[in-house]
Order: C-alpha cells, then sequence, then structure tokens
C-alpha cells in the first residue's frame, strides 16, 4: 500500500457538483418565482463562480458569497425576491442529492475494502456537505470530513492542512495522498502542506508549471493504479 491516508476533495471530485446545484437552483426558482431558463442558471452560475474564485484567493469569506450571489443575481434581473431566502432554499434543496461521478463510487468502495482510510477535505458549506454526505453512497465508506468552516480555516492554506494534521496525526508526507480537481485550492493546498497529490483532469487540460503534480488521472479508476 503507497498511501493509506486519502484525501478526497468533493464538489467535482467524488460529486457531481453541477446536476446537484441545478436541481437546487430549479427548485428555488420555482418557490420564488423566478424564471427558470438556461439564461438565467447561466447568470447565477457566472456571478457564483465570479465570488467563490475571489473566496479561493482569501479575499472574502464563505458568508458573504453565499448571500452576496443572490444580492447580485436578483439585481440584475430587477427581482424583489429575498436573497437570504432564496440562498436559505437553494441549500436545503442542495443538501438533499449527492450525485456521485461515473467511477468514484466504486473506486472508492474497492479502496476501502483494500483498507485504506478516505477521508473528504472541502471548502464548502457545512451543513450542506455534512448533510449530502450522511444521506450518499459514500458515508459508510468516508472515515471523516475536513471542512473549511469548522477548521477555521480554507484550502490552500497550510493552516487549513495543518488543522487536518491535528486531527489525524498519522498522517505523513510517506503515507497521504491528496485527491482533487481544483488546480487553486485541492493541488496549491496539497503543494503548500508538502503532501503529495493526484489531480484529477477528465477534461486533458494542460498541466501547470507553477505546481508540483505528483499524479494525473482522468478519473478516479486511475487511483487504483496509484496507492
Amino acid at each position: 500500500m503507497n498511501y493509506l491516508y486519502l484525501l478526497f476533495d468533493a464538489d467535482d471530485t467524488l460529486f457531481d457538483f453541477p446536476r446537484a446545484s441545478a436541481r437546487a437552483f430549479h427548485i428555488m426558482c420555482r418557490k420564488h418565482g423566478i424564471p427558470d431558463t438556461p439564461e438565467v442558471y447561466a447568470l447565477y452560475h457566472n456571478i457564483n463562480l465570479e465570488l467563490w474564485a475571489a473566496f479561493d484567493r482569501g479575499e472574502v469569506s464563505k458568508d458573504f458569497v453565499t448571500l452576496e450571489r443572490y444580492i447580485r443575481f436578483l439585481k440584475a434581473l430587477d427581482l424583489k425576491s429575498d436573497p437570504a431566502a432564496c440562498n436559505r432554499d437553494y441549500l436545503e434543496a442542495l443538501g438533499e442529492r449527492a450525485y456521485p461521478l461515473p467511477y468514484a463510487l466504486e473506486t472508492c468502495k474497492t479502496l476501502h475494502e483494500r483498507g485504506h482510510q478516505l477521508y473528504i477535505i472541502t471548502n464548502a458549506v457545512a451543513s450542506v456537505q455534512r448533510k449530502r454526505l450522511e444521506s450518499s453512497p459514500f458515508a459508510p465508506l468516508i472515515s471523516g470530513a475536513f471542512i473549511s468552516e469548522e477548521a477555521g480555516a480554507s484550502k490552500p492554506s497550510r493552516a487549513y492542512f495543518d488543522y487536518v494534521r491535528s486531527q489525524l496525526p498519522g498522517i505523513t508526507p510517506e503515507n497521504t495522498l491528496v485527491i482533487g480537481d481544483s488546480l487553486a485550492t485541492d493541488m496549491r493546498g496539497a503543494n503548500n502542506a508538502g503532501l503529495p497529490c493526484c489531480w484529477v483532469n477528465p477534461s486533458g487540460l494542460p498541466r501547470p508549471t507553477d505546481l508540483r503534480l505528483n499524479y494525473e488521472i482522468q478519473d478516479l479508476r486511475g487511483l487504483l493504479s496509484i496507492v
């Protein structure tokens, strides 16, 4: 066994976040009488991405992101709905479903059977992520989840991974692998923490020149020959 501890990002690594988000957005729109069209969803999606990118850079807080996205979204549509209520209903619906990405569940089952310890490392909203995980088929396979809200720091900061180390004092660069799709948070976070990392790159994007990537896979099946 090359790596006992496997630290997985959640959204877009294990879970199909776009599918869950689209479902939650549709539910929110119905509750608040907001036009539910591809164009409207694209508007929300772009605002959301811009704000989460600012969060990843450490410029804004998570609470700011989750409310501000609806303030900007409703303002762009000139709608008078309550942004806090829209955000609450979206998050509630988001927590109801966790759709596994192709091969993710099968791979995690195999890794679990082999004796690896699987953990989630995520910057997502804690209440949503825990609810999704608990109701998902991954629940019996995952030993724990480290969520930035509870850690007091977020990926890619060294402080976040110091928190993970405080909870898992047995992890070392020799026995731990970080797995994720995000270069900005997962791979850079692993670099900051001095841990080996595996980039999940389903789209075949070019490798960056400013990051150490120990492994690169197209989907999680590739892990089975690495760990």
